[in-house]
């Protein structure tokens, strides 16, 4: 699933082309995604300036709008999804579920296991944060409110593994299973311990590390590990320089240590048994 960087990439491929373009026509092939997408955005759209295009967690947030319509176009592209400009006369696939007509060319929604989402959010672009499926998510890891006196007071009740709660979207967003075991091994923590059981000096390692890992990830493109590519089809590459994840049984590059893969609230989980303590 396409996670914090991922997005962020996809946002920034897309912002230059549609920042500033009307959207011509909308088309929609299918009843429902994860939701039923509204059929009201065929002609709601029809006519809109796409004013800025944004991201809030894992969701991209397109904000439209032209004489007595404003609002955002929640997107999120789910398990398998992905937004790509095609040209006019490119027919569309079997998983083409949804698009924008621009002038230039058409941004095409594919999502061949439909767990995506494709929502409207009426009003200004502060009010997309009231939407029920923005407003339970938790903060950013890449803003500045994001702190070591913000995690340590955030979690020091908390008596699960570490790993599994940097994961929990309603405490911070976007911390995806790759990115949870690379942190994890940037700042020399181990994934079982527990999140009350590490002191506040070693989460001022931790949280850049977080930071580091999130920026290089969308420096390299993301991860491109089952169905995520970009906009214009090129893939993500910050797989191949992990220093932990899916390298089970390998040495440390670190340490020598040998790499070990364990489960975790269902996913996998790799660590140094050598320098993460």
């Amino acid at each position: 699933m396409p996670e914090l960087p991922e997005v962020e990439v996809c946002r920034r491929g897309l912002a230059p082309e549609l920042e500033g373009a009307v959207i011509e026509g909308v088309k929609i092939r299918a009843p429902k995604l994860r939701h039923e997408i509204p059929r009201e955005l065929v002609e709601l759209l029809s006519g809109c300036r796409i004013v800025a295009v944004r991201r809030r967690a894992k969701y991209l947030l397109i904000d439209c709008e032209r004489a007595g319509v404003q609002g955002s176009l929640i997107i999120h592209l789910g398990m398998s999804g992905n937004l790509r400009f095609v040209p006019h006369d490119k027919l569309p696939e079997k998983h083409d579920h949804f698009e924008l007509v621009l002038a230039d060319h058409v941004l095409r929604l594919a999502d061949p296991r439909r767990f995506g989402v494709v929502l409207w959010q009426p009003g200004p672009p502060e009010a997309a944060a009231l939407h029920p499926l923005l407003a339970t998510q938790g903060i950013e890891p890449l803003s500045a409110d994001f702190t070591v006196d913000w995690i340590f007071s955030a979690i020091s009740k908390r008596a699960g593994p570490i790993k599994p709660t940097l994961m929990d979207s309603h405490l911070v967003v976007g911390i995806g299973n790759i990115y949870a075991s690379e942190s994890l091994f940037r700042a020399g923590i181990s994934p079982l311990r527990a999140a009350n059981r590490i002191s506040r000096a070693r989460y001022e390692i931790l949280v850049p590390a977080i930071r580091e890992t999130l920026s290089d990830a969308i420096a390299a493109g993301g991860s491109s590990i089952r169905d995520y590519v970009h906009s214009d089809g090129g893939a993500g590459c910050f797989q191949i320089q992990a220093g932990v994840y899916d390298r089970a049984g390998l040495p440390c590059l670190r340490c020598g240590g040998v790499i070990r893969q364990i489960r975790q609230a269902g996913r996998s989980t790799y660590y140094c048994v050598g320098c993460q303590h």
